[in-house]
């Protein structure tokens, strides 16, 4: 460790378990940190993938792996700020007979982007748990992707210009379509947002919870969805940052846990691992490469089965192991 802090811009976003080390009270050993804001925190993915603009950032998973299978210099830390299941979220038209998953095939879904990491995730539950054949469903996305060099399989298809996933839904062209920032419904859509959306039509899984339960005691998986991500330049002229980092993470995470136990909770970021903690147990967000090996590896695989990355990458390849320092 030099005796000069290194000064690094940092761009993740204020949750409770973050918040500590965004405003220095817990620090970052050997850093001088540029704490970043950026809102939404989807628009520093783009900006991070783009142009590497930050020196550690805040990524969706999907996006950093397909990333990294195509070269990015930028490597991930087993940090991981946000986290939740996927059984639920996929909306249906209650008058289009779709049942089980298998009746999506051959109709066509709508989703933000295909690579969007709730996309990718549910369609791992659809396509492991439910037998469903995710390419004869015509993916129907109107966005692109962070990864511009992504070539999308050929069941993904855009909306006509001028036209939303919240229209083609409305107006039957959809069968079924991902509520919220993933896809019909989002902020700004012509209809509303995903609330009313959701109030028109069900959720595919409306047992959601108890299969979420069952399905991490069996298989281990916990979806992770905020990854922290640092440049390869800076990891490799300061290989010890990536302790740093993930000590100082652990630290205010460690300090945010017991909030978790408080009679009242205002933010609904806690309510919500307040509700996490019935499945996963006493830490919603486990952090480190032995607690998430069965979550990391089923997204690489997932990513690639569903044609996202380039070529199969190995734990090692994907993430620094900070706890090995």
């Amino acid at each position: 460790m030099p005796n000069e802090k290194v000064r690094l811009s940092i761009a993740v976003a204020e949750y409770p378990h973050t918040s500590a080390v965004r405003s220095g009270s817990i620090t970052i050993e050997g850093v001088d940190p540029e704490i970043l804001t950026i809102k939404p925190q989807i628009g520093a993915f783009r900006r991070m993938i783009r142009n590497l603009e930050f020196d550690v950032c805040e990524l969706a998973p999907t996006t950093y792996m397909i990333a990294r299978s195509y070269g990015y210099p930028i490597i991930a830390l087993p940090i991981f700020v946000l986290r939740r299941f996927h059984h639920s979220g996929l909306l249906v038209r209650p008058e289009a007979g779709i049942k089980v998953p298998k009746d999506l095939e051959g109709k066509k879904v709508g989703v933000r982007a295909y690579s969007v990491t709730t996309g990718v995730w549910t369609r791992q539950v659809l396509i492991e748990e439910f037998g469903l054949d995710s390419s004869k469903v015509n993916w129907v996305v109107d966005d692109e992707e962070h990864v511009t060099e992504l070539k999308l399989p050929p069941n993904v298809t855009h909306t006509r210009e001028g036209v939303s996933l919240a229209d083609m839904m409305a107006d039957g062209e959809l069968v079924a379509g991902f509520h919220g920032n993933a896809g019909v419904g989002r902020s700004g859509s012509p209809t509303g947002g995903w609330k009313e959306v959701e109030a028109h039509y069900p959720d595919m899984f409306p047992n959601a919870t108890e299969l979420e339960a069952e399905y991490f005691k069996r298989t281990g998986i916990y979806p992770m969805h905020g990854t922290i991500v640092m440049k390869e330049s800076v990891y490799k002229e300061n290989p010890w940052v990536a302790k740093s980092l993930f000590d100082a993470f652990s630290k205010a995470k460690r300090e945010w846990l017991p909030t978790l136990d408080a009679p009242e909770l205002k933010d609904a970021s806690d309510k919500k691992y307040v509700e996490l903690r019935k499945i996963v147990g006493s830490d919603p967000l486990p952090y480190g490469i032995e607690s998430n090996l069965p979550t990391i590896k089923a997204l690489e695989e997932t990513a690639f089965k569903q044609g996202l990355t380039t070529k199969r990458m190995s734990v090692d390849e994907l993430f620094i192991n900070p706890e090995a320092f």
